[in-house]
C-alpha cells in the first residue's frame, strides 16, 4: 500500500477505468431513477412532491459544476473527486434509507452535490493524463458511457423494483463508488500547481437562489399555493432579484460561473437557448414517461425502462452520423435533421392517448434520442468552432450549463403543470370515488397491489385523470421541441470549421 501510494507515474488504463465507473454511477442514476419512481411514489406516496425528487438533484449539479473545477484546480483533482464521490454516495445511502418522499427529496440534493463533481473533474483528469492525439478516442469511450448507461439503468431499475426493493437503485452506487475513488487515489499521480483561482461562491449562491425559487413557483403554484398568494409573489421577486444580480456579479467576477463575454457571439447565443429547450424536454420525457406507461397503460415496470432505453439507441446511432456528416452539410443543416427528429418524437406522445402501446412510445423515446444526437453534437462543434483556443473551455462548458438548467427549469415547469392539471381533473371526480380525492391517490394505481383495493370503475377515472394531466406534459416537451427547432433556423449561415 506504501509503495502505490508513492508511486511516481500514473497507470492510465486503470485511472482510466476508475473514470469510466464513476461516471458510469452518475449517468446511471437519471434513467434508473426514473424507472423506479412509480414504484417508490406507491410505498412512500407524495405524489405531488415527485417533481423535486429530479428537480433537486440537477439543480445542485447546476450549482456545483462549476465550484469543483474551479476546486480541482486548486487542491488537485484526487482530493475533490474523492470528496464529490464520498458526498454523492452519502446521499445514495440516504435515499435508500428514506421513509418519505420528503426525506427522499433532501436525500437527492446531496446526492446531485457529489454528482457535481463527477462528470467535469473525470473529463479533466482524462485532459491532465492523455495527450491530444490521444483524447478523441478517449473521449468517445466516456461518451459510450452514457448511452451504456441509458440502456442499462432502465433494465436495472425495472429488476430491482419488480424483484428486490427500489432501495437497491441507491445502494448499488456504494461499490462502484468506493472502488473507483480508491483506484484515482493509488494510482494518479498529480503535482498539484500553486495557483490561487479565485472561486465565484457568491455567483453559485445567487443561481442557487435564483433557479431555487423560480422551481419553487413552478411545482407548488397551482397546487399548494395559489397564483397569486404571497408565497407565490415573494419567490418571484426573489427569483427576479437575484437572477439581476446574478448578471451583475458574473460582470465583476474574478473567475465567474458564466462568462458574458461569450454571450455577445450569435451562434453561442442562439446554440445554448436551444441546448435549454432540447435539454428541458429530454429531462421531462425520462422523468414521466415511465409514469404514464405504468400507471395508464398497466405496464410493468420493466417494460417502461425499455420505452426509455429507446432514446439512447437513436442518440449514439445518430451523434456517430452527425459527426461525419457536419463537414459534407454543415452544421446548421445538421442541426436542422436534430430539431425536426425532436419534433417528430414528441408527436409520438402527442399521440398516445390514440395508439395506446408501449411501441409507440419507444419510437417517440428513439426519435427524441436521434434529435438530441444530432442536435448536441452540432452545438459543441459549431460553439467550439466560433471561438479561439483560450475560450474553447468556456464556451463549451456553458452550452453544458444550459441543458442542464434546461433539464432543471423544464422537469419542474412541466411538473408543476402536470401536478395543477391532475388536481383539477381529480376534483371532477368527487362522488365517484368512496376515498379521499387528493394527488396522492395516485400512488395507488402505481402499485399493483395496492390498485386491488379499488374497483375497475375507480382506477378506470385516476388513469384518465392522469392521462388527461399528463397529455399537458406532452404538449409542453412538444412545444420545448418546436422552440429548438426554431432557434435553429436563426443559426448563421455555415462557416469554414475551425480545425484548430
Amino acid at each position: 500500500m506504501k509503495e502505490l501510494l508513492q508511486r511516481k507515474t500514473t497507470n492510465r488504463p486503470i485511472v482510466l477505468f476508475a473514470i469510466i465507473m464513476a461516471m458510469f454511477m452518475a449517468a446511471v442514476e437519471a434513467t434508473i431513477v426514473a424507472t423506479a419512481m412509480p414504484g417508490i411514489v406507491s410505498d412512500l406516496g407524495g405524489f405531488s412532491l415527485f417533481t423535486w425528487v429530479f428537480g433537486g438533484y440537477l439543480l445542485m449539479q447546476v450549482v456545483s459544476i462549476p465550484i469543483y473545477g474551479k476546486l480541482a484546480d486548486l487542491f488537485g483533482r484526487k482530493i475533490i473527486f474523492s470528496i464529490g464521490i464520498f458526498i454523492f454516495l452519502v446521499g445514495s445511502i440516504w435515499c435508500g434509507f428514506a421513509t418519505s418522499m420528503e426525506w427522499l427529496i433532501i436525500a437527492r440534493f446531496i446526492q446531485g452535490l457529489g454528482a457535481g463533481a463527477v462528470q467535469p473533474i473525470a473529463t479533466t483528469i482524462v485532459g491532465d493524463i492523455y495527450t491530444k492525439e490521444e483524447r478523441a478516442s478517449i473521449q468517445g469511450y466516456l461518451a459510450s458511457i452514457w448511452g451504456i448507461s441509458s440502456i442499462l439503468g432502465p433494465v436495472l431499475g425495472g429488476v430491482f423494483v419488480q424483484y428486490l426493493h427500489w432501495s437497491w437503485i441507491f445502494w448499488m452506487n456504494i461499490p462502484f463508488g468506493i472502488l473507483a475513488v480508491l483506484l484515482v487515489v493509488l494510482f494518479l499521480k498529480e503535482n498539484v500547481e500553486k495557483t490561487r483561482p479565485a472561486v465565484d461562491y457568491f455567483g453559485a449562491l445567487l443561481i442557487l437562489i435564483s433557479v431555487g425559487s423560480l422551481m419553487m413557483v413552478l411545482i407548488q403554484g397551482g397546487v399548494q399555493w395559489d397564483w397569486l398568494s404571497l408565497p407565490v409573489l415573494l419567490c418571484i421577486s426573489l427569483f427576479g432579484i437575484s437572477f439581476i444580480a446574478f448578471i451583475y456579479q458574473e460582470k465583476r467576477a474574478q473567475e465567474p460561473i458564466m462568462s458574458m463575454d461569450i454571450w455577445g457571439t450569435p451562434l453561442i447565443v442562439i446554440a445554448n437557448i436551444a441546448s435549454f429547450a432540447s435539454g428541458a424536454l429530454l429531462l421531462a420525457v425520462s422523468s414521466f414517461l415511465p409514469t404514464y406507461v405504468q400507471g395508464v397503460m398497466n405496464q410493468p415496470a420493466m417494460i417502461a425502462g425499455f420505452t426509455l432505453t429507446m432514446i439512447s439507441i437513436g442518440w449514439p446511432i445518430s451523434s456517430t452520423i452527425a459527426g461525419k456528416l457536419l463537414l459534407k452539410i454543415g452544421y446548421r443543416k445538421a442541426a436542422l435533421i436534430g430539431g425536426f427528429a425532436l419534433v417528430l418524437g414528441s408527436t409520438f406522445y402527442l399521440t398516445l392517448s390514440i395508439v395506446h402501446h408501449p411501441v409507440w412510445a419507444g419510437l417517440g423515446s428513439f426519435f427524441i434520442g436521434v434529435g438530441m444526437g444530432f442536435s448536441t453534437t452540432t452545438f459543441i462543434v459549431s460553439i467550439q468552432s466560433h471561438v479561439d483556443w483560450k475560450k474553447r473551455g468556456v464556451a463549451t462548458a456553458s452550452n453544458m450549463f444550459m441543458r442542464t438548467l434546461g433539464g432543471a427549469v423544464g422537469v419542474a415547469l412541466l411538473g408543476g403543470i402536470l401536478n395543477s392539471k391532475l388536481k383539477s381533473q381529480l376534483e371532477g371526480v368527487v362522488g365517484t370515488i368512496d376515498y379521499e380525492i387528493d394527488m396522492d391517490i395516485v400512488n395507488i394505481i402505481l402499485s399493483p397491489e395496492q390498485r386491488k383495493v379499488l374497483t375497475e370503475q375507480e382506477v378506470v377515472f385516476i388513469q384518465e385523470a392522469l392521462s388527461q394531466a399528463l397529455s399537458y406534459v406532452y404538449w409542453g416537451i412538444f412545444i420545448f421541441a418546436l422552440i429548438s427547432l426554431t432557434l435553429i433556423f436563426f443559426l448563421p449561415q455555415d462557416e469554414k470549421v475551425n480545425e484548430n
